[in-house]
């Protein structure tokens, strides 16, 4: 028998719900590839925003690195050099099955 969950893991389990239908109903409307993009866009703005108003502010500077290493991902690909996206990619599937948003 399980026991029922406190209110801190309703929490977890009701928003990482909230985050993959949300996922799924822009997948839907938008397509595989672009609506999954989008609503972990939408997510993570939000995100960000919150964790400035909490006084983190080097979230600003550490979104801005993730952003310069997938254009320069990117950038690498589309010169012939496909090293750095594919490692890119390698990394952020393990992080993310490693530890999941929540």
């Amino acid at each position: 028998m399980t026991r029922p969950q406190i209110g801190i893991e309703r929490r977890q389990s009701n928003q990482r719900r909230f985050y993959v239908e949300g996922e799924s109903q822009a997948i839907e409307l938008r397509g595989d590839d672009k609506g999954g993009a989008e609503s972990w866009l939408r997510v993570t703005r939000k995100w960000v925003v919150q964790e400035f108003k909490a006084g983190r502010t080097d979230v600003f500077g550490g979104w801005a690195m993730v952003l310069r290493l997938f254009l320069t991902a990117m950038q690498r690909r589309a010169a012939g050099d496909p090293r750095v996206w594919d490692d890119l990619q390698v990394y952020a599937k393990s992080v993310t099955d490693q530890f999941p948003p929540k």
